[in-house]
């Protein structure tokens, strides 16, 4: 499975993070997460500090928010870093046939 833009946390909360982890041990199928870095409900700051499942593959949108929207300064757009995230997901899929 994939998931574009996991809310690992609400914005501003870190102490939450265990509370929306704790599903993960129970998932036994590879699983995708394309993740902004900046992404409020988890960015690479907040998610540097931690652990997923051996199962589990982490892949970072430039400069990406929650929807994967990049600031201006990042020489990316939008649809680029959505392009982005298809490709990726892609693989990941195709990988696991």
């Amino acid at each position: 499975c994939f998931v574009l833009g996991y809310p690992f946390i609400p914005p501003g909360k870190p102490e939450k993070l265990n509370d929306r982890m704790a599903h993960f041990a129970d998932i036994d199928k590879p699983t995708l997460i394309l993740q902004g870095e900046r992404d409020t409900f988890g960015g690479t700051a907040l998610l540097e500090t931690i652990s997923l499942p051996s199962k589990f593959q982490l892949t970072w949108v430039k400069s990406g928010d929650h929807s994967f929207k990049p600031l201006k300064s990042s020489g990316f757009n939008q649809e680029q870093n959505i392009e982005y995230a298809v490709q990726q997901a892609y693989e990941f899929i195709v990988g696991q046939l």
